[in-house]
């Protein structure tokens, strides 16, 4: 039987934290120190006792009114789990990460689950919260408990204070040099964002639903011999840096390139996840003003264009809208179906092109818009995401804990999802050129990149000012009909210069879709629609209405 005092037992718990459950950032502060021209030993030696010394003063707080265990096992256990996200993915986690892990379906989550993980967990976290649990406490009296926690805190402020007097400089330089590392301490940082989420969602004052766009109307009609149609292809963790259209050595876009399509060369997501980018790419806000609660509660860019007479209808594959498809007619395709591309947790994006044709074959309005949200390239088990016909590039990584794969392996497997998807677009063009009755379109655009090992980060999720181009640079292409160019008075030529030549991002959906479809309110913005440049009558005549 293992007996502490409580203020031992939390100074023991201290050193843990620092040297077992924060060994992401110690290999980080070993890698900068390192990379320094000029360091002082005794800098170096400090950086252990300031640690602790944080950690021993934060838990003598939470623990001071005997409930150490409680306490500590559960910070143990999540801690466990924060860890091995962070020094196996480089996973840093705030607030947006925390709204897209509660949004997570099953099979999401069961597709981060391996052996590593939990062999990582259980030894790293269940056991030492085991051996809490089966620690003797030496209690005293209340009173003297909390003096020796004071005392406890006392001593560690004034060891904090004592390193801070010596070697506050080299803390500082490192610190400005470097400002993300207080986003990696383990737990304080996502505690505080936890706090923030919590306060935030259940203790603000509810705003109320704000209706957008009542003013909305088409400005012109499609013809009477033919409906309009545009498919807005909604893309799951495609980076541009993979693309073949971008300049990338490998033929991930073999499918569409004899099809005509335009490729924008520089586009940014909102957000390097998708419970942050879906919703504000739909919104009327823009990424600095974006704030999901107040996005949730008012109208985006499908209510609008509903509203204003168009046919809206979603195709989920990736486990959920975020909330923009709530009041639109919405067909998800249930992964455990009984489809032989759906394997209980996920469906291949095939279904997606069963769902294309069930709709066009019954299409009767005049005026329409089919979403469809891809899976795409959602990892870690990134070989799940195709058939095993389309292992284009070969050999791939068949396992979830992708950081244990070669970089040669990743990349293929990776690369085998874009290539499943260009097939899966390249598709959804074939059927909208088959269709000579319906004047058609398609944009495709990415809800944010991917990191695949670079500087030793994977997957994605990374706070926006710290994310790598891979996760925020993302594709986008259009690919339009003769009928549909005719009708939009589009200059192909225009649009093809503009792809190349000028940057976008997420901000220029919501007015792009509103101008491409001819509607009409005050909310649209001529600047951000990509398109507008290069119609003709059309753009003059919405600009027009729009300004009224």
């Amino acid at each position: 039987m293992f007996s502490l005092t409580p203020a031992r037992l939390v100074l023991v718990s201290a050193c843990y934290f620092f040297l077992v459950l924060n060994v992401a950032l110690l290999a980080k502060l070993l890698g900068i120190i390192n990379g320094l021209e000029q360091v002082s030993v005794g800098f170096v030696l400090t950086i252990p006792l300031f640690f602790i010394a944080c950690f021993n003063a934060i838990f003598s707080l939470f623990t001071a009114f005997r409930c150490e265990k409680p306490v500590l096992i559960f910070f143990i256990l999540l801690s466990s789990l924060l860890s091995y996200a962070m020094y196996n993915y480089g996973t840093i986690v705030d607030r947006d990460m925390i709204v897209n892990v509660l949004e997570t379906n099953s099979g999401e989550a069961k597709s981060y689950l391996n052996l590593p993980a939990v062999l990582w967990f259980v030894f790293t976290g269940v056991l030492p919260a085991a051996l809490i649990m089966k620690l003797h406490i030496k209690r005293s009296t209340v009173l003297r408990e909390l003096l020796m926690k004071l005392t406890s805190i006392i001593a560690s402020a004034l060891v904090i204070v004592l390193i801070a007097t010596f070697y506050y400089k080299d803390y500082a330089s490192v610190g400005r040099n470097n400002a993300y590392l207080n986003k990696m301490i383990i737990p304080t940082h996502f505690t505080h964002s936890l706090y923030g989420y919590v306060r935030d969602t259940y203790f603000k004052e509810e705003i109320p639903y704000r209706p957008l766009g009542e003013d909305a109307a088409l400005t012109q009609q499609a013809p009477a011999d033919r409906k309009q149609l545009l498919v807005l292809m909604v893309g799951e963790t495609a980076r541009a840096d993979n693309f073949q259209y971008g300049g990338y050595e490998r033929d991930t876009n073999a499918f569409t390139q004899p099809l005509g399509v335009t490729y924008f060369q520089q586009v940014s997501s909102c957000g390097t996840a998708t419970a942050v980018s879906v919703p504000c790419m739909f919104s009327r806000l823009s990424k600095p003003d974006f704030s999901d609660s107040q996005a949730s509660n008012q109208d985006n860019l499908m209510d609008i264009v509903q509203r204003a007479g168009i046919n809206t209808v979603w195709l989920e594959n990736d486990g959920g809208c975020k909330g923009v498809c709530e009041r639109i007619k919405t067909i998800e395709f249930k992964p455990d179906a009984n489809n032989p591309v759906c394997d209980g947790d996920y469906c291949q994006d095939q279904v997606l092109l069963d769902g294309l044709t069930a709709q066009l074959d019954q299409l009767d309005a005049q005026h329409n818009i089919i979403v469809l949200h891809m899976v795409g390239s959602h990892g870690p088990t990134y070989y799940k995401r195709y058939p095993k016909e389309f292992s284009h590039f070969q050999p791939d990584c068949q396992r979830s804990d992708i950081q244990n794969c070669d970089a040669r392996q990743l990349n293929n497997t990776y690369d085998n999802t874009l290539y499943y998807s260009d097939y899966i677009m390249s598709e959804v063009i074939k059927r909208l050129q088959q269709r000579q009755d319906l004047s058609t379109g398609m944009l495709y655009v990415s809800d944010h990149g991917e990191s695949l090992g670079e500087s030793g980060l994977y997957l994605h999720g990374m706070p926006y000012s710290l994310a790598p181009t891979e996760q925020t640079h993302v594709p986008m292409l259009t690919w339009f009909s003769d009928a549909f160019v005719a009708d939009k008075q589009l200059d192909t030529r225009c649009l093809q210069q503009a792809a190349t030549s000028n940057a976008y991002s997420h901000d220029n959906l919501f007015d792009s879709i509103l101008g491409l479809m001819d509607v009409s309110t005050g909310l649209y913005q001529a600047k951000l629609d990509v398109f507008n440049r290069c119609r003709g009558q059309g753009k003059l005549a919405l600009n027009q209405a729009s300004s009224k």
